[in-house]
């Protein structure tokens, strides 16, 4: 059965002329974007570990897909009868990869739009389900990047997935960190603990890719999340927490300690 949009022959044209892919999706009829990818039936095979997860019927949800890529996370949203469905990106080639996914699997009412992270106030609206899928740790700033999403779109769900590095174990810290040990000017040790919130800052490139600043650590990814005011409800895969949205730590501390200056502000 070839695909709804065109004949194999030119949607095999189509997906060449916008390579490379870095998400492999099925577009039917034995066509995929990302055959020979070095993850091989990526990310399809990562979502399979988490799929049963999520609610099967999302019929009449709202979802934003927030770097968006190639679309794989939208569609299967989508698949999953959503209602409103957005994915933005900053890169006009992988939104027109996911206009084209999106041709070629059926799916017409799926928008694209080129946004950043930064700049989500500006869609003005809130979504039953944000998903940030594999974004965090190609940001400069990824702590205001959770922010923003917190303050402006999360309305209730939120998919979230980095790549972390270290260990896995999760040391609960105090409440109110001692500035020293009793009886020393020296630090704390739980400092040094594994499983300490860190996040490894990354200067140079990882896998030949610039844009891979940060390498969070279990503990930290969770911590960062729950300062974001989000509660972790699940981790559903070694990377990808299931949250939702909960009160801001801090935040009736003035804007100095939470958030940028508000829209409209002077």
């Amino acid at each position: 059965m070839k695909p709804a949009s065109g004949t194999v022959t030119d949607l095999e044209e189509r997906v060449r002329e916008l390579a490379p892919w870095f998400q492999n999706i099925d577009l039917g009829g034995g066509i995929r974007t990302a055959p020979e990818h070095f993850l091989g039936d990526y990310p399809a095979f990562k979502f399979a570990r988490f799929a049963g997860s999520l609610p099967a019927d999302l019929e009449g949800r709202s979802v934003l897909d927030i770097g968006c890529n190639a679309g794989f996370y939208a569609l299967e949203m989508k698949a999953r009868g959503a209602g409103r469905v957005l994915g933005i990106d900053t890169d006009d080639r992988y939104l027109a990869q996911a206009r084209l996914a999106a041709d070629a699997r059926g799916v017409g009412d799926v928008e694209f739009r080129n946004l950043s992270v930064y700049d989500v106030a500006a869609l003005r609206e809130t979504f039953d389900w944000v998903i940030f899928m594999g974004v965090l740790y190609h940001l400069r700033h990824p702590l205001l990047a959770l922010d923003l999403i917190r303050e402006h779109v999360a309305g209730d769900w939120l998919l979230f997935q980095t790549m972390q590095r270290g260990s896995e174990h999760v040391f609960d810290p105090p409440r109110n960190h001692p500035f020293h040990k009793p009886g020393t000017f020296d630090p704390p040790d739980y400092f040094d603990e594994p499983g300490y919130p860190k996040m490894h800052f990354i200067e140079h490139e990882y896998a030949d890719d610039w844009t891979n600043w940060w390498a969070p650590n279990s503990a930290c990814s969770q911590a960062m999340l729950r300062a974001a005011g989000f509660r972790v409800e699940a981790q559903i895969e070694a990377e990808v927490y299931l949250c939702r949205t909960a009160p801001v730590p801090f935040a009736d501390m003035g804007p100095m300690a939470v958030y940028p200056a508000k829209e409209g502000a002077a």
